[in-house]
């Protein structure tokens, strides 16, 4: 008698080339690796785990750490002290003339009074949408093992990224779109690993989208078949995913080959609504200048597009083709600042401002820092020449804000000593900051984990708190 058994695989392989294997397509896309089953988003079946105040995430990244001290963290007693050399263990020591005082005014903004350096005179004007974190602290103030500790909770590159994070526990908005982008006009220090999946699944790794030429075609390079139309594309997909699904029948469990099936299906329903999302032509001559004309400007702009259009995860680097750190101010630390800062202000006002007026900004969470913060002292350049100070790297006390899905507004929280040197109150460490992001989505980061090498694995690995005196 023959064997009537037949896998779920097997069926749709057999029930015909096209539907078949397009069903198959779709079951693979609503399954995780590892064994896990997940949402018709690609998310986790259970999650999220309570009720999300947030649904997606936009992080804008100041690559190579902007100073607090000159941002939004006023230390007075940097100029009662000025010329003085720090005392007591430096992970730095001093290289330059000591406590350098900053050059800049700082006000309070809005009802609420967060105070505002006057580098950011537009973004100021939403001072109350604000929650401002002035007790930040990270693990070392270098640059490759800072952005992987705020990237992917680890020092080391062996860890995903909180946005493959986040993909992978609640997938994405639009199935036509990937879950996780990032924006940047040049390779950042340390690249890919920034947004890498590692040993998640690879469907969850960040999409990376060049933003020196804003031309969506060469943004979304081959988004258009040079000869065939979309209906005679879904027949070859269809054939190819048939073969494939031939080639599976007898080697069960290649999970990389799954990942290159999911990647062409994405790919072909991409061209459905990349072409739209991607564009910025299509906004106004008015907005666009808003936005101001960078690559952080526009890409902020591009956000905005993407997140409306269902992506749940948005990362924005501050970087250019010849500079992977513009924040890295060493020398001329307030000269740099000013520019910086004029440019990153219009732009995240705009965000702001667009977020607001389309009613997202509730359930969008905005993310803006870098990798730690600069030290209150000087450092003088390689000729000892202290015309134009710099700021060396610091980490044991910074500043990011957030803003929008579900945090407190108008908030300044916690704080650094007088000299703005180390966080002592309620300090926020990244892992806490990364267990308060999964917060805000609806997600427990201490039971999104994924079994790897005989070890369950988190983004918060054994850390993190929640910072619940932020929350709305």
């Amino acid at each position: 008698m023959p064997d009537l058994k037949l896998s779920r695989r097997n069926l749709l392989t057999k029930a015909g080339a096209g539907f078949g294997a397009i069903g198959l397509a779709i079951a693979m896309c609503q399954e995780s690796r590892g064994g896990t089953a997940t949402g018709l988003s690609g998310g986790m079946r259970d999650l999220p785990h309570f009720m999300p105040r947030a649904k997606r995430v936009i992080h804008l990244f100041m690559n190579g750490a902007p100073s607090h001290v000159d941002t939004f963290d006023p230390k007075p007693m940097l100029a009662k002290y000025e010329g003085q050399q720090p005392t007591g263990k430096l992970y730095n020591p001093s290289k330059g003339t000591g406590f350098m005082p900053s050059p800049f005014r700082f006000s309070p903004h809005g009802s609420s009074g967060v105070v505002i350096s006057e580098l950011f005179p537009q973004l100021a004007e939403y001072a109350d949408d604000l929650c401002v974190i002035r007790s930040m602290h990270t693990n070392v103030p270098n640059h490759e093992p800072g952005l992987l500790m705020m990237n992917c909770g680890h020092l080391q590159p062996v860890r995903p990224s909180l946005g493959s994070w986040i993909s992978y526990g609640l997938g994405t908005e639009n199935e036509n779109l990937p879950s996780f982008v990032v924006l940047s006009p040049g390779r950042p220090v340390v690249g890919p690993q920034l947004w890498s999946n590692s040993f998640l699944p690879g469907q969850f790794q960040g999409t990376s989208v060049d933003t020196n030429d804003l031309d969506v075609e060469k943004m979304v390079a081959n988004i258009r078949h040079p000869l065939l139309d979309s209906a005679q594309q879904r027949q070859q997909l269809d054939l190819l995913l048939a073969m494939n699904r031939r080639h599976m029948q007898q080697r069960e469990n290649e999970a990389i080959f799954d990942e290159q099936i999911r990647a062409m299906e994405l790919a072909y329903q991409m061209q459905s609504e990349a072409m739209v999302a991607f564009d910025i032509a299509r906004e106004s001559d008015q907005t666009r200048q808003r936005y101001g004309n960078t690559p952080f400007g526009q890409s902020c702009l591009l956000a905005r597009r993407l997140v409306e259009n269902g992506v749940r995860m948005v990362q924005v680097h501050y970087v250019s083709k010849k500079n992977k750190q513009p924040w890295d101010t060493h020398t001329d630390n307030n000269g740099q600042h000013r520019r910086l800062c004029e440019d990153s202000d219009r732009a995240t006002a705009a965000l702001l401002s667009d977020l607001k007026s389309r009613g997202l900004l509730d359930d969008t969470l905005v993310v803006w820092g870098g990798e730690f913060g600069r030290t209150p002292y000087s450092q003088v350049d390689n000729k000892k020449s202290d015309t134009k100070p710099g700021r060396d790297h610091h980490h044991t006390g910074f500043s990011m804000f957030l803003a929008g899905g579900g945090v407190q507004g108008g908030l300044m929280y916690g704080s650094t000593d007088e000299f703005g040197m180390h966080a002592v109150e309620n300090r926020v460490h990244v892992h806490d900051l990364h267990a308060t992001i999964m917060h805000l989505l609806g997600i427990d980061h201490q039971r999104l984990t994924y079994r790897y090498s005989g070890r369950d694995f988190r983004l918060t690995d054994i850390h993190g708190r929640i910072v619940n005196d932020i929350l709305a």
